[in-house]
C-alpha cells in the first residue's frame, strides 16, 4: 500500500495554482531547469514534509532536512525547493507609498457642504 501511495505521489506533476496560476515555467521566477525539477519532485518533497511518506534513501533524507531548514541546499532539486519556498513566503508589499491618507472608517462620505455649484 505504501509503495502504491509513493508511486502515485511521485508520478503526479507538482503545481501551485494559488501562487503560480500559469505554472512555474511562465512565472519568470524560475529557470527552465528549476521549473522542471519543481514539477517533478515537488509532490515528493511536500509529502515528506507532511509526513505522508517516509524517506527511503539518503537523497530523500537530505531533501527533507533541507525543506525543514536543518541543512543548506546542495543539489539542484534542493536549491530549487529553497528558492520556491523563499518566493511564496516573502513578505507582500501593499503599497510603495505607505498608508492611504484617509481610512475607510474616518472618511465621511455623507457631508456635501463643500460641493462646488456653478451657475450660468
Amino acid at each position: 500500500m505504501a509503495t502504491q501511495n509513493r508511486d502515485l505521489i511521485t508520478k503526479k506533476s507538482f503545481n501551485d495554482f494559488k501562487n503560480y496560476p500559469y505554472g512555474f515555467a511562465r512565472s519568470g521566477d524560475f529557470s527552465i531547469r528549476e521549473s522542471e525539477l519543481l514539477s517533478k519532485h515537488g509532490n515528493l518533497i511536500a509529502a515528506l514534509l507532511a509526513g505522508d511518506i517516509e524517506p527511503i534513501n539518503s537523497e530523500e533524507q537530505s531533501l527533507l532536512a533541507v525543506a525543514r531548514g536543518e541543512k543548506a541546499a546542495v543539489s539542484l532539486v534542493e536549491k530549487a525547493w529553497v528558492k520556491y519556498q523563499g518566493r511564496i513566503n516573502r513578505q507582500k508589499v501593499a503599497s510603495m507609498y505607505g498608508r492611504s491618507r484617509f481610512s475607510d472608517e474616518s472618511f465621511d462620505y455623507g457631508s456635501h457642504d463643500d460641493d462646488l455649484v456653478v451657475e450660468d
